[in-house]
């Protein structure tokens, strides 16, 4: 977004700062956005005929050197480390710092540095959450010493009960809602008190539950180790399914996608919260909120609420369709939630890279006891800027259709996979019409 100054904790509160009058022609970005959506299309149907993507079984092993670093225990152990110590840093920074995010480095950390940052640093090296988590740590941690101090009493060590099958991606799913629904809905998202107590909760309930079910918990179930094992379904770094850590094409990785429970409600939650994100700064939308007679807190969740929904319906009637076309499948739900993971990274990078090349900046300095933080600029011209969003607004959506066809073609004959995939374009390009759409509003 075009960024304007503007008081912090709103630009905080909105996660993204207001846009308006982006220059660029809405009949040219429309115009591109249909034809790189149908030309991949009609390519696809001409040339590609059967699956290409192999999943976790494809990649280039890594020098073995590499891989022994990577797993080595010290290496391990310091980004658990580093993890715990900057999760310690936020909270004194909540319980001692000012209740001013143009002071404390706090809110930027946990609306910037970590929400959005964790879209590169997934890209570039995979589901880093996992090891940097604070919460697994303090699990481990907690874990051995009462193990210790069962051992010492002769008592018996706890029996941890199996996870749900059919509970799958859904706590992870509601505890994304959740932080969206701090960041955007909140009466005041960026206080400290409000952190406090949200950061307090998630985290009293996630190690309760991994004191019941194991750490395997936090695997599915913590919002944001699935948020960035998501977004690194897309890394060229991955693991084969022989364990060896590979460089690869991003497309297998994407493929491997496991299809769980509550993947389609993860993917529709991202993607349906940085839609209303994008709406929220919209005059008509501003007041709307200010006039609601519900007051603006639940009229905001509504229209969150609305967001996802439509999001969530337009994907399910396309998996109804694409059974009316192509027969009847076990999983049409979860069997090309996949395809919406480049589309949901395409909204995040259009909607937030704004955000954090110039708040993530201002947040290390104050981090690091600067007073004069600088104010935050872009580093692209609004021509520039409009120019990338709607470039990683249509190549998601390509890259989706991609994916798509390619499961198709495994799944289905020949001579309905691509008109299976009819649906599926008409939903990709009613995305597309809404991205755009929110960009240049």
């Amino acid at each position: 977004m075009v960024l304007r100054p503007a008081d912090p904790l709103t630009t905080l509160a909105h996660g993204i700062g207001s846009q308006h009058d982006l220059p660029i022609s809405p009949f040219y970005a429309f115009a591109g956005a249909f034809t790189a959506l149908l030309v991949s299309f009609l390519a696809l149907g001409l040339l590609w005929s059967s699956s290409r993507f192999r999943g976790d079984r494809s990649g280039l092993a890594l020098p073995a050197a590499l891989e022994r670093i990577a797993d080595a225990p010290a290496t391990r152990t310091a980004l658990r480390g580093l993890g715990l110590a900057a999760a310690l840093a936020v909270l004194l920074s909540l319980l001692l710092g000012p209740d001013d995010p143009a002071r404390n480095p706090a809110p930027g950390a946990v609306y910037v540095l970590l929400w959005v940052g964790l879209v590169p640093a997934s890209l570039l090296l995979g589901p880093v959450w996992r090891l940097l988590n604070p919460l697994r740590t303090l699990y481990r941690l907690c874990h051995r010493l009462s193990r210790a101090l069962r051992r010492h009493a002769h008592a018996p060590l706890p029996v941890h009960a199996p996870l749900p099958a059919r509970l799958g991606q859904w706590p992870a799913a509601a505890g994304l809602f959740g932080f969206t629904w701090l960041e955007l809905a909140a009466p005041d998202p960026a206080s400290t008190t409000t952190l406090l107590t949200a950061l307090a909760l998630y985290t009293a309930v996630h190690l309760a539950l991994a004191a019941r079910f194991g750490e395997r918990w936090f695997a599915d179930a913590d919002a944001f180790e699935a948020y960035s094992a998501l977004l690194a379904r897309l890394s060229p770094l991955g693991r084969r399914s022989d364990g060896r850590l590979v460089l690869r094409n991003p497309f297998h990785g994407l493929d491997a996608t496991p299809e769980r429970p509550g993947l389609v409600a993860t993917a529709c939650v991202l993607l349906g919260s940085t839609a209303y994100d994008g709406y929220s700064d919209n005059p008509s939308w501003i007041d709307t909120l200010q006039t609601s007679p519900l007051g603006r807190t639940p009229t905001a969740t509504l229209g969150l609420l609305a967001s996802i929904a439509l999001v969530a319906t337009l994907y399910c009637l396309c998996a109804a369709a694409t059974c009316l076309v192509c027969g009847p499948h076990p999983g049409p739900l979860t069997a090309f939630a996949h395809s919406l993971v480049p589309i949901a990274l395409a909204y995040l990078v259009a909607h937030y890279f704004s955000l954090l090349v110039t708040e993530g900046p201002r947040t290390v300095i104050m981090a690091l006891g600067t007073d004069n933080a600088p104010e935050p600029l872009s580093p692209l011209g609004p021509g520039g800027l409009a120019a990338l969003q709607v470039i990683a607004v249509v190549t998601g959506h390509v890259l989706g259709v991609i994916a798509a066809h390619d499961r198709s073609v495994r799944l289905f004959p020949p001579a309905r996979a691509v008109a299976g995939q009819l649906p599926l374009l008409a939903l990709m390009i009613t995305y597309t019409i809404g991205g755009i759409g929110l960009l240049l509003n």
